[in-house]
């Protein structure tokens, strides 16, 4: 009877009547307790009735929902061209109405882009990056725009604070001659140029670095509690925020190399949020990619561990330190395994 009726619904609650039998037993001659012959009747026969009182809805039906497909294809060709709605937001809904997943971009670190849920940070949308000072945001945005740029894709980067060191940024190995650079001197003037590149649909990332220093001075406050800048608008229309955090220093013989950051993920539109993911970030090259995947190939099986010992497509090495510098020397190596990670974390990017 489930599964013939797949919901009911009352009609009335106050038409529902149900009588205690739990109080109508009577002794048969042995002892035993039973129910009143006629009171069971009487049961069932009120409880036919109130079948009749239900409504059943209807069988899911592959004909009516073919016909609302079709007549959800009708109603966005009217939008698209009765003037209802723009091009750009037709072309948009069209987008969204045929895909199951956002494009994504790499952040460049595999423990962020799992922290993450979806591979990256999404295409169209905006993201927050806050945090301490010398925390890494600034290299987490250029190995953004490296990894879009892999892609074929165009790069903007608007340098309010002017404070951007060429150095680093062929370090992080950003390509400098496709990367367009502004140095707006107002916030009207990197608004306009975000309107601008954003409306001409050719540019993959626009870093804006950062949106404190377009504010001015004028406008500073003595700093009370951690708010970030903007208000609360760009907490509401940020898809992602990410938080970060300076933990430790990165010593090697006493010297220190780099930087222990904590990447939290404040919030998450497109996967689940509250996710943290420790990075390590090298002194003038940027993140530690290498320690990186040798960890996690060796957690998902790419690469064989074996006590102190890992196998690397076939090769033996006898100590970590070992397999790192092979990895370092051999980029197509590393590129490869980067790839296959990729592959069986994110199958559906």
């Amino acid at each position: 009877m489930a599964g013939l009726i797949p919901a009911i619904r009352l009609n009335s609650l106050g038409r529902s009547r149900f009588y205690p039998l739990y109080h109508r037993f009577a002794l048969s001659q042995d002892g035993r307790r039973e129910l009143i012959p006629g009171l069971r009747r009487r049961a069932s026969v009120h409880l036919c009735s109130l079948a009749g009182e239900f409504e059943f809805d209807e069988v899911p039906d592959d004909g009516r929902a073919a016909e609302k497909h079709s007549a959800l294809r009708l109603a966005l060709s009217q939008l698209g061209g009765g003037g209802d709605s723009s091009s750009d937001s037709m072309s948009y809904m069209q987008q969204f109405f045929g895909s199951r997943s956002a494009p994504v971009v790499s952040t460049g670190s595999l423990k962020l882009d799992i922290a993450l849920g979806v591979g990256g940070l999404p295409k169209g949308r905006m993201v927050e990056i806050y945090g301490q000072e010398a925390s890494g945001k600034t290299t987490l945005a250029l190995h953004v725009i490296k990894e879009a740029q892999k892609r074929g894709g165009y790069c903007a980067y608007l340098d309010v604070e002017n404070a951007l060191d060429s150095s680093l940024v062929e370090a992080v190995g950003v390509d400098t001659d496709n990367l367009l650079i502004s140095p707006p001197d107002s916030a009207e003037n990197m608004l306009s140029v975000v309107n601008t590149l954003t409306k001409s649909g050719s540019v993959d990332v626009i870093v804006v670095d950062s949106v404190r220093s377009s504010v001015g001075p004028e406008l500073d406050r003595r700093h009370v509690e951690e708010v970030t800048c903007g208000g609360k608008a760009l907490k509401f229309y940020s898809a992602v925020r990410l938080r970060m955090n300076r933990m430790r220093l990165l010593k090697t013989a006493d010297k220190v190399t780099g930087l222990g950051v904590r990447v939290e993920v404040v919030k998450n539109k497109l996967g689940p949020a509250l996710r943290k993911a420790e990075l390590g970030i090298e002194f003038g090259r940027g993140f530690c990619r290498v320690s990186e995947v040798l960890e996690l190939a060796s957690e998902y099986g790419l690469i064989t561990k074996e006590g102190s010992s890992y196998i690397i497509r076939g090769r033996v090495f006898d100590s970590e330190l070992a397999a790192h510098n092979h990895l370092a020397k051999h980029d197509g190596i590393l590129d490869g395994i980067v790839t296959d990670l990729r592959s069986q974390l994110f199958p559906d990017r």
